[in-house]
This record gives structure tokens, C-alpha cells and sequence, in this order.
């Protein structure tokens, strides 16, 4: 009796206990990278970002680099003149640590206007938990 009762308090906590979901990493551009002639627009449309998820630049970083910006600056492609808000290393990875929009470019001369750019909208709750079957 006491197994069977152990049983279903364990069975009552787990289904009541919240699903557990992973940070996920999504690598710029796929397979192509952080690179001219990736249409980054279409790449993020399917994708949905949660705080804890990571976002992460591959690049060659005598051709590229990556700033992240603010929305005006994201729309005139503006470079902000601080290089401390750059990043070099050809393999960056930026976790996302609080929800809203977030704007990055390429800020090599002409890159941004050439579409070397992303905003998205990172999102504050965890991806929500798969429905249960109908089974």
C-alpha cells in the first residue's frame, strides 16, 4: 500500500511540475553563417528566442564583424565610432539575458546595406511545454 501510495504522489508531482525546457543556440544564418547574401529576415521568421537562449556569429573576421545597436542605428545601418561595441573573434556568442527587441549588423562599409543585418524580438517566458497526447 505504501508503494502504491508513494507512486501516485510521484505521478501527481510530475505531471503538476513545470516542463523542463533547454536554452537553445541558434547559429546566424545556418550552415551559410554571418555573411554577405544570407537574407537574415527570412531566416529568423521561424525561429522563436527566449531569454537564455544564444545567439552565435560565425564569421570570417578579416571580412566581418558584429554590433549590436539600437533601432535607429539598426535603420540608417550607423556604425556606432566606439569599437568596444563591436565583435571580432569570428565565433561570438551572445546569450540573451532579458526580453525585447535586439538589432545587429555587419559593420564593414556597405555590409549592413547589403542585408548583413537582424532584428528580432527575444521573448521573456520558456518555449511553451509540447500538449499532451490524446492518447
Amino acid at each position: 500500500m505504501a508503494v502504491h501510495r508513494s507512486l501516485v504522489i510521484f505521478a501527481i508531482v510530475a505531471f503538476m511540475a513545470p516542463a523542463i525546457t533547454l536554452a537553445m543556440d541558434y547559429v546566424m544564418g545556418d550552415d551559410k553563417g554571418w555573411s554577405l547574401n544570407v537574407n537574415y529576415e527570412d531566416w529568423a521568421e521561424d525561429k522563436q528566442f527566449y531569454v537564455g537562449d544564444n545567439l552565435l556569429f560565425k564569421y570570417n573576421n578579416a571580412s566581418h564583424n558584429v554590433y549590436k545597436l539600437n533601432g535607429d542605428d539598426f535603420n540608417s545601418c550607423t556604425v556606432p565610432s566606439n569599437n568596444c561595441l563591436g565583435l571580432f573573434s569570428e565565433n561570438d556568442r551572445i546569450k540573451f539575458a532579458v526580453a525585447g527587441k535586439k538589432w545587429y549588423i555587419c559593420g564593414v562599409t556597405g555590409h549592413c546595406n547589403q542585408g548583413m543585418k537582424l532584428k528580432i524580438i527575444v521573448l521573456d517566458s520558456t518555449a511553451p511545454a509540447a500538449p499532451p497526447s490524446a492518447t
